[in-house]
Parts: C-alpha cells; structure tokens; sequence
C-alpha cells in the first residue's frame, strides 16, 4: 500500500483525507488501516507518540461505521482532555464529508450538562477521558450496549496514570462481541494484564522497537551539582537561542518553582501543573503554541496529551525513575521528520542510570560539557549578527529619518558604530557572564560515584563522608509503600532542596529509612501533620540507628525498634536509594495509585500530601 487510495476506504472519506494533504499513510496507518479494513480480529499496535495512530484507527471505522443509526457504536479512550479533543478534531477532519456522522467528546473540567445534551443528540463515535467516560457511564447518559469498537490510545499513558481501575469498570461493561483496539507507544507489564483480560487472540503490530524512542532525537546528558542544576538549566537554554521546549520537573512544586525563577531572569517561561483551573492551563498552552512561550515547564502528569509537533528540546531537569517516562518525555520532540534533542541534567551518581537507558534506547546518550560563560557569548553575538545580517529593510518607512540619524552618527568610525551597536543588545549577556566560573563536575568525580555497589545491587551514590540517622516509619508493604513512594514522600514533605536520602527497607507493616545526620530533626518536625491512605504517619528516629559511614554500600540490615518488632514476613527496599526536592534519585510516584483522590482528567491529585506524578 502506498496511498490512501489503495486502502479501499469510501470514497468520501478519501476526498476528506486528500483534502487535508495526506497522500501516503505512515507505517502504523499502512499496517493498522490493512487490517480493520479487513478483520474483526482485535488489535495491539506500538508505535511512538506523533507517527499518526489517530488515522491509523480511525479512518477505517469510519469506513464500517452505519451513519444511518445515531446509536454510539465507537468508544475511543485517551489520557487526556488535550488529546481527546485532539482525537476529536482528527476524526471530524477525516468525517468532514460523511453525511449524518456525528462524534461527541466528554473530558473533565467542562461542563458535564452540554456533553450529556451532546450524547442525546446522538453520536456514533464517543472520544473520552476514563474519568468522565465512567461518570457518565454510571449516570446512565452514555449508554454502550451497540457498541462494535473499543480503542485504547495511549494506554501505557492511561495505566501510569492511574486509571486501570476505571478502565477495567469500563471494558466490562462494554458487549462481549465487539473488537477491542490499543495503541501504545511502550509494552508496560499492566498493558499485558489488560489485554490478557480483555482481548481475544489480538493481532501485534510494532512499528520499530517497543519501548524505543524515535531516531530523529538525539540524546545528550550533563553532569552538575545539585546547587548548580538551575544554572545548568540556564546555559543550556542560552547556547540554544532559539530553543522551544518541555523542562520536565517531579513535582508542581518544582515546576512552580523553576518557572518562577527563569521568569524573573528575563527567560520566556511558564509551568503547566496540576494546580491550575482549565482555564489557567488553556491560556498557557495557548501561548505556548503560538511561541509566545519558549520553555513550557511541566510535570509528566500536567503535559500528558500536548499536542505540540515542532518543539526543538525535551529537557529532563530530574531523570525520571520510570524509563518508559524518560522514552516518553523524549518522544515529544523529533516530529514531523524534524531533529530534535533531549538533554538531561543528572549528578554524578546517575551514570549507571544513563548506561541502562542507552540499552533501553538501542543508541548512545552522549554527554556533554556545560557551556562556559565565553562560549554562551559567542553564541549569542554571532546569533545576533545573523539577525542583523538577514533583517528585511524597508527604505521606504525609515528613508525620512536617515538623514538625522548619518548626521547624530557620523562621528562614528565605522569598527566604533558596529562596537556600539552590538554592545546595546549584547552588554547584559557579557556582564552576567564575566569571571563566570565552571559548572561541570570533575570527571574523576563521575567516575567514583559511578562504581557499582555489589551488596546493594545498584550503583553507591552516598557523598564519601556522609553520615546518616535511621528512622521508623509505621506504613510498608501492606500499605502499598515501595521505595519510590516513600521517596516521593520524603520529598514532598521535607521543605529543605537536597536533602540526602540513604537506605530504604520496606517491610510488611512499617518501613525504615535514612537520611543526612544534620537534617534529622527537620524529618521528624516534617511529618507531625502528614497523612497516608487516611492513616495518620509516625516517623521517629529508630532505636538502633546506625550511622554509617557512606563510603561503605553494605552495612548490616537493622529491623529492630524499642518494641522488638521484627516483620519477617517484608521486603526489604531493593539496595540503596537516594534522593531530593528536585528529584535527584527516586522520589517520584510516577503515575500510581495512592490515597489521593484524582481529579482524573485534569492530573489534579488532592490529599495530604501532594505530587504531579
């Protein structure tokens, strides 16, 4: 197949599809449209976000769709109010000239009473948030008894998110015979959990590599201090003037944080969170998509769905500890055939953490220097001497002031005019960078913190002198915890920015963790008012607590406590773990469950604590 017309899709479906400009669909339309054109066989199909998943599904049910009956027959599901009406606007596209077909969207953060009068009106195809989709669902306004198609885009978005639950009440109670369709760009293990229980013997189709990222990105990372990541940030976007991109943070808090300062430094800046009303985030996408914003700083949560095609970088301020989120994150740039990079600030501990993305990737993550003061100057004059070059003149507006302005300059040599016309825009960058001193991390340091740690079978990311206090605290395994929440925890509780977390042991019904001798007061003061799954939390210094040198990796496990509490029954924490307020190693909750309610189609979590992720 290589053009629509070869599909033996309608012919009004093809006078909308030419219309719009495409002529020749990508590989995952050529495979997918070949078989539901086809098949009633259900269908897995992986490719990366942006290769064209919403034709590849939608052009051929539309093709076997009965307009004569206004019954819903399609329900597509996606993470997002973005990418619902994304989908939406795509299938209207490609229906523009089927008579009497009509498609409704129902997504949380609008009016609920206009989608319902929508669903009455009659739609055969229904986009929706699992969310809203459910409530309406359970209100009896969506009903799904003459449905024939299922599909699931995005799901791996969808299940990190936290809706396998709302997927799962959905699917059931959709008719037996139908065929079910998922899109997805990674293979998560709750993906094969949810095919297993809901599809029939699906056909795969794979376009590339699962869980690989799109070749037209390239990949580089830089080595900074913890107390030198902003200004990281900063040199990266300043070497690259003409940047337009994501700054993915762990928490809203961070993302708040970071935009607020590139803000007031004079950078074109704002932060997508799950704080804003829909209106909020409306007008800040709206800005970003006209470029009236360069740096759009996020949450994964909060940039779930954006339908942003042209952006240059993806840059990861914290690796996420997910690296489906990492493939994600840079999956977002590189579209359309253009090149794009994702740039990541890690610290010297995380190179094993690169390493292992490399074999994920199938490519290399190069590093890179961070720019020094001189060569962010240079980049800038000469950007600003193309400028000048390449300006259109227009004699004919500024013909009547140029007498006055050779006359007011002509003391000028010509070397002196061209001095003082670039030192007017160029002065602040060389005064803010003068004596500017060097930010990289000395490679020796790299290589040390970067040794394998065999006992605690990750990679020894304690500072060499550190010395760490031991601490109770009474929820584990039985309560859901894993290192990850409890990091994310820590962190979003702890109001200090590069606290040192050392080792986790999660057990049965309580847990225990490390931290930074000198910070152990601020832990127990952090906590007096926290709550967990509804369950107040305690966290006191253990009993036993052993401070230990953080040159060592080992140390002997110490499960006791003043009541001799010893939970054979737990888990221990899986080695050692280490982390901070900007998400230095762990901390992030990545898309689960825990005992926030969500605000599912806005990635508003609400509860005693609080993260985007």
């Amino acid at each position: 197949m290589n053009t629509f017309k070869e599909t033996g899709l309608k012919e009004e479906i093809l006078e909308a599809v030419e219309g719009l400009g495409f002529v020749n669909p990508t590989p995952v339309q050529e495979k997918s449209i070949a078989h539901l054109m086809n098949s009633d066989v259900d269908l897995m199909a992986f490719a990366q976000t942006g290769t064209g998943k919403t034709a590849a599904f939608s052009l051929p049910l539309l093709h076997h769709v009965d307009v004569e009956s206004t019954k819903t027959q399609a329900l597509i599901l996606c993470p997002t109010r973005e990418l619902c009406l994304q989908i939406c606007k795509g299938i209207e596209d490609f229906s523009s000239k089927l008579k009497g077909f009509r498609v409704s969207a129902v997504y949380g953060g609008a009016n609920i009473d206009n989608q319902i009068r929508s669903l009455q009106r009659g739609c055969q195809f229904v986009v929706g948030t699992p969310g809203r989709t459910l409530d309406l669902i359970r209100r009896n306004k969506l009903r799904l008894e003459n449905i024939r198609w299922v599909v699931l885009d995005e799901a791996d978005e969808m299940l990190s998110m936290g809706f396998k639950e709302d997927l799962n009440e959905i699917l059931a109670t959709t008719p037996e015979e139908k065929q079910t369709l998922l899109f997805s760009a990674t293979m998560p293990t709750e993906i094969k959990s949810l095919t297993k229980n809901y599809m029939k013997d699906p056909v795969e189709i794979t376009i590339g590599r699962k869980n690989v990222t799109n070749e037209n990105v390239s990949h580089f990372f830089y080595v900074a201090q913890q107390r030198d990541r902003y200004l990281a940030l900063k040199r990266i976007a300043d070497i690259n003037p003409s940047i337009y991109g994501i700054v993915f943070c762990r928490t809203r808090r961070e993302a708040k944080d970071i935009a607020e300062k590139l803000s007031r430094d004079g950078y074109s800046a704002d932060a997508l969170h799950g704080d804003l009303s829909q209106s909020q985030r409306d007008h800040i996408m709206n800005r970003f998509r006209h470029k009236h914003i360069q740096l759009l700083v996020a949450t994964d949560v909060a940039a779930r769905g954006l339908d942003v095609d042209n952006l240059t970088h993806v840059i990861n301020f914290a690796l996420p500890d997910d690296n489906d989120v990492y493939m994600h994150r840079s999956g977002r740039t590189g579209r359309a055939e253009r090149k794009g990079e994702a740039l990541s600030i890690i610290h010297a501990g995380e190179m094993g953490r690169i390493r292992y993305l490399e074999s994920k990737l199938g490519k290399k993550i190069e590093m890179k220097m961070i720019p020094s003061g001189r060569e962010i100057c240079e980049k800038q004059l000469f950007r600003l001497i193309d400028k000048v070059e390449q300006v259109e003149v227009n004699d004919e507006n500024i013909s009547d002031f140029l007498p006055a302005i050779y006359e007011k300059l002509n003391w000028l040599s010509r070397e002196e005019l061209i001095q003082h016309f670039v030192s007017v825009e160029f002065n602040q960058y060389l005064s803010y960078y003068k004596n500017a001193r060097d930010i990289n991390v000395d490679p020796r340091e790299i290589t040390r913190q970067s040794k394998f740690n065999n006992n605690s079978g990750g990679f020894d990311r304690r500072r060499g002198n550190s010395k760490f206090s031991r601490f109770f605290i009474n929820i584990g395994s039985n309560n859901s915890l894993t290192p990850k929440l409890l990091m994310g925890l820590i962190n979003e509780n702890v109001p200090r920015r590069g606290i040192e977390i050392g080792k986790i042991d999660i057990l049965k019904n309580f847990s225990f963790f490390e931290v930074e001798e000198p910070q152990k007061g601020m832990i127990t003061d952090s906590f007096k008012k926290v709550f967990y799954k509804g369950s107040k939390v305690f966290v006191e210094p253990s009993n036993k607590d052993n401070r230990r040198s953080g040159g060592g990796g080992g140390g002997r496990r110490d499960f006791s406590r003043d009541r001799g509490d010893r939970d054979r029954g737990g888990r221990s924490g899986g080695g050692f773990y280490r982390g901070d307020r900007n998400g230095r190693d762990g901390g992030d909750f990545n898309g689960r469950k825990s005992s926030r309610s969500f605000d599912r189609d806005r990635g508003n979590r609400k509860g005693s604590y609080s993260s985007d992720n």
